[in-house]
């Protein structure tokens, strides 16, 4: 019964986050929420439910682990996303097309991954109010960094929008891409006020199924002996960002390589934020400081496959033979990470 649940839960969070993504996507659009910030604030809360539903219920369940598990995962996840997708669509060469912005976020993306790996090395047991000084560390960084990033944006005439669901906070999109959303997708005839209340609906369901799959979740790891860490780096993880598979193929489709990979990369950047609001839920001391050791491993393993990602968009233009062998690797690598990840969780 334990199984059938998580698997239920999972479906349902993957297939309400999707239309909680369009009924965001449409409130952005079309009503005075629209603007820069608070339009990607809204898509960025609504896509990211998912992740900080299981996060929070793990807080709750006194489960730190299923809630680090369930961020470093996720980022894992979704690099991988970045990889499928890029081999899949391979003649297209998506990840040369890249703006100087998009690279600045990869660079902040290792940045705070690096910083996180530091974190779970060191064993910072310092706190400030009870939240730990290694997540507000880390929180200024990211406030910081996409600062920076948006002035890239201005600079380089980019101009912030929101063309297919996804999870982003600023990110360069080509204006044809727009133009092909508005042509393609059957979002635009749903009214403001069904969106609205789609989006509140969905939420509530979001929450719940969320918080069973953590629950259900956490029951799986005790009566497998997989244990927390595990559970929360790949099960739960996938089951949360499958989601953002849907708005990166539909990038793909739609050429907008900007929004495939800024999408993924921008999610990463907001799971940050997620660590410090179960930090401050978490009372028993700094998350990193409690969070098990495994989670270095999963750590490193973000920043092995970000500083590919970073070498496949920085690259010259190569040979098309050769152009799939960095995403080929990474989809291997991940692989071998989670394997690792496995064999390390059961030794504790």
């Amino acid at each position: 019964m334990v199984y059938l649940l998580f698997v239920i839960s999972a479906l349902v969070t993957i297939v309400v986050a999707v239309r909680l993504s369009t009924y965001a996507d449409v409130i952005s659009h079309k009503t005075a929420f629209g603007g820069m910030i608070i339009g990607a604030v809204l898509l960025a809360v609504a896509t990211s439910l998912p992740e900080v539903t299981t996060s929070v219920t793990s807080i709750l369940i006194n489960s730190p682990d299923l809630a680090v598990g369930n961020v470093l995962g996720s980022n894992l996840f979704n690099l991988l996303i970045i990889a499928v997708f890029d081999l899949y669509f391979r003649q297209q060469q998506g990840l040369l097309h890249t703006t100087r912005a998009l690279k600045y976020t990869a660079v902040l993306a290792l940045y705070l991954s690096m910083a996180v790996f530091l974190f779970l090395l060191a064993k910072f047991p310092y706190e400030i109010w009870g939240v730990g000084v290694d997540t507000l560390f880390l929180i200024a960084v990211y406030g910081t960094g996409m600062v920076l990033i948006s002035r890239l944006n201005k600079e380089d005439g980019a101009e912030v929008s929101v063309p297919v669901t996804r999870k982003t906070m600023s990110i360069p999109v080509k204006a044809e891409a727009d133009r092909g959303r508005q042509s393609n997708d059957p979002s635009r005839d749903i009214p403001v006020r069904q969106a609205w209340i789609g989006f509140i609906v969905a939420s509530v369901i979001i929450l719940v199924a969320g918080s069973v799959l953590t629950m259900t979740g956490d029951r799986i790891a005790k009566l497998t002996g997989l244990g927390s860490t595990f559970v929360g780096s790949f099960l739960i993880a996938a089951s949360t960002s499958l989601p953002e598979s849907v708005s990166v193929y539909t990038a793909f489709q739609l050429r907008n390589y900007q929004l495939a990979i800024g999408s993924v990369l921008s999610s990463n950047l907001f799971n940050i934020l997620i660590l410090g609001l179960t930090d401050l839920l978490y009372r028993k001391g700094p998350l990193l400081y409690m969070a098990d050791e495994t989670h270095r491993l999963t750590a490193m393993s973000a920043i092995v496959l970000l500083g590919i990602v970073l070498y496949a968009m920085g690259r010259r233009q190569p040979r098309p033979l050769f152009y799939p062998l960095p995403s080929a690797m990474l989809v291997v690598l991940y692989f071998v990470y989670s394997y690792l990840i496995y064999v390390n969780s059961s030794q504790y």
